[in-house]
């Protein structure tokens, strides 16, 4: 209870620096059920990215997916920065929102077959997505907002054309067509002065949200890759390992510095904020929220075969995804400069080193993926004078 109502007095702490810096700024203190929702079907995506990797660990495989999440993940950012600067307090926001929900749970029932013959739908439900947040933007942001989507909204355009135009050209351009998109969204935020203000509480809680359910998803995929098997010794043990994993991955991500996250945002000049959250919540989660997504797809894979060999695609999913997830990790607490990085960073290298484990055994590659992330976390926070009987709720310590 005191951990939580730390928190509390932290985001209302920042809120009060948001509003004396930026008094025109919309109030946004918490996330809205409805953008909670909206999360739900978004994760959804991320759920059928995971099954399309699942089917085809190969390079090319991990490519399509990773191409693919980033370009949805795109859009589910900038829904992020839409409420935190236009919050669905009236009928016509909500009853737009609900739209773009619409155009995102399109876009997750076409991902599957995206590459082969759902293309075209994925591209509609992209550019209905896409359409909706300008229009939001335009019509409802504040006067900074609506000048920064005037600058941004023809760049939009032009990366919901040529997802679109991917969707109809032939199977085999998809992938260079969707790939560029990933580069011009990546550029287009550096074409232009980045003018919008920020509430770094609703910022925060929003993207750690979507951290928690797609951490969600990775218990599901334990769910999914069970079905129709037996409920033995071997099914039980590679349950429960995965759902240890993906409570360290989230005592990794939320382990008192998310707080230490929104303070190191808040602190900033207004006018860095908008850079600092795009590199930060923006490209650092993509290897964080792919990471999950690959991690989620090697233990799927894994459920059944705990006392089996797992093949080296395989292996490499299970170490891949906890890497990719503490690279991700790395780069978002070194742009905010909060946490212990070096301890993070050697995990990461420890968890490609348990990939030759998993051909010899499943189960004891995933031990040693545990192993990893616990001696990781006890180190970092031996390293802060921090105990684990006493606990550790938002105490956090400068980058290193």
């Amino acid at each position: 209870m005191d951990g939580y109502a730390d928190t509390r007095e932290a985001r209302r702490a920042s809120l009060r620096i948001v509003q004396r810096r930026q008094p025109n700024i919309e109030p946004a203190v918490r996330v809205s059920t409805l953008e909670l929702f909206f999360d739900l079907v978004f994760v959804f995506t991320v759920t059928q990215v995971t099954g399309l990797l699942a089917d085809d660990l190969t390079q090319l495989g991990v490519l399509r997916a990773a191409v693919l999440l980033t370009v949805i993940l795109w859009m589910y950012a900038g829904y992020a920065w839409l409420t935190n600067a236009v919050a669905p307090t009236s009928s016509l926001r909500r009853g737009l929102l609900v739209m773009g929900m619409g155009g995102f749970l399109t876009m997750a029932l076409a991902v599957p077959d995206a590459y082969v013959a759902t293309g075209l739908a994925f591209g509609l439900g992209y550019f209905v997505v896409n359409a909706i947040h300008t229009g939001l933007f335009l019509h409802s942001g504040g006067p900074g907002a609506v000048r920064a989507m005037a600058r941004l909204a023809p760049l939009n355009l032009l990366t919901a054309t040529m997802v679109l135009v991917g969707g109809v050209l032939p199977a085999q351009w998809r992938l260079p067509m969707w790939g560029l998109t990933v580069v011009v969204q990546w550029v287009s935020p550096y074409l232009h002065p980045m003018t919008w203000t920020i509430s770094p509480a609703h910022f925060v809680e929003r993207h750690g949200l979507v951290v928690i359910v797609a951490l969600g998803e990775s218990i599901v995929a334990i769910g999914v890759g069970a079905a129709g098997l037996p409920v033995d010794a071997g099914l039980i043990t590679v349950a429960a390992l995965g759902l240890a994993l993906a409570y360290l991955l989230w005592w990794t991500y939320f382990g008192g510095d998310d707080e230490a996250a929104e303070r190191a945002l808040a602190s900033l000049p207004p006018e860095r904020q908008p850079r600092v959250a795009l590199r930060s919540y923006g490209f650092a989660h993509v290897p964080i929220l792919f990471g999950i997504v690959v991690l989620a797809a090697g233990v799927k894979k894994a459920v059944g075969h705990a006392f089996d060999h797992l093949t080296v695609p395989q292996a490499l999913a299970l170490g891949g995804g906890v890497a990719l997830f503490l690279v991700g990790d790395v780069l978002f607490r070194r742009e905010l400069s909060i946490g212990v990085l070096r301890f993070r960073s050697v995990g990461a290298v420890g968890a490609l080193a348990t990939v030759p484990l998993g051909p010899w055994l499943a189960t004891a590659q995933l031990v040693a993926l545990l192993v990893v992330l616990v001696l990781m976390l006890a180190s970092e926070d031996r390293s802060r004078g921090i105990s684990w009987v006493r606990g550790t709720a938002g105490r956090t310590a400068p980058a290193g």
